[in-house]
């Protein structure tokens, strides 16, 4: 019995604390704060883009659990390094300033992908995935025409900007939506899939019933535990379809 507890407490502690580790990096003459696991080289590689409350545990849990599924994972900060903010005041004024600002975000986007190539991974050979605002900001390094294999968003805002459209896009889009989003309307996911299938873009657009905006975030009262699993199947499943 002894042997099982200990057995199951490597197994799980693998799982929840792989071995990653921190990366400071610069864009322009700015840091920023990222995060890698382990193996990178050799790897297919996944990218991820934090939510609007800059880059947290919540990226790095999800970070390991793709590290657990054997690929590379470089999370990208977009705010800057130690700027993690809390209050919801500073969280909008961070992210708009972004938004206001297509050309910087675009930068600091970039400047992920080369912090991750910089690390060993391997962009010929990637995905990227983000959550709220970083599914929003997937969705702008799509539309700049960045040759990745896909483009991911998770409860993302979904709005294209009026000088913008998806003519130069590269790769697939994926989206996962909540029904129930308040902050993301249902007017705004179709008029992206009509957007996408009028520019014939390789896309792939689910909703999920009863979910609100954000629904993927372990312990947030706006979890939904059938609709996190569910996109969380369909996403690793696609990984896995897409990246060799």
């Amino acid at each position: 019995m002894r042997t099982c507890i200990t057995l199951f407490f490597l197994l799980f502690s693998s799982y929840c604390f792989a071995q990653g580790t921190s990366v400071t990096y610069l864009v322009g003459d700015k840091e920023f704060e990222g995060y890698r696991t382990a193996l990178l080289e050799g790897r297919p590689l996944v990218i991820l883009i934090h939510d609007w409350d800059g880059l947290t545990d919540y990226e790095i849990q999800r970070a390991n659990m793709l590290d657990a599924l054997g690929y590379a994972v470089f999370v990208g900060d977009l705010f800057g390094k130690g700027v993690r903010p809390t209050e919801t005041t500073e969280k909008r004024a961070l992210t708009q300033s972004l938004y206001a600002d297509r050309a910087l975000m675009r930068q600091r986007l970039t400047g992920v992908l080369t912090a991750a190539r910089q690390e060993g991974g391997n962009v010929d050979n990637a995905v990227i995935a983000g959550y709220c605002f970083g599914g929003a900001a997937v969705l702008e390094l799509a539309r700049s025409g960045v040759p990745l294999k896909g483009f991911v968003s998770f409860h993302g805002g979904l709005s294209t900007p009026d000088n913008q459209d998806y003519s130069d896009v590269q790769g697939e889009i994926l989206v996962f939506h909540g029904t129930a989003d308040k902050a993301v309307a249902m007017e705004e996911f179709a008029d992206l899939a009509e957007h996408l299938e009028a520019q014939g873009i390789r896309h792939e657009m689910t909703t999920y019933s009863g979910a609100p905006h954000a629904f993927t975030v372990f312990g947030s009262d706006r979890y939904r535990k059938d609709a996190d699993q569910k996109s969380w199947q369909r996403f690793t499943a696609y990984l896995q379809a897409t990246l060799k």
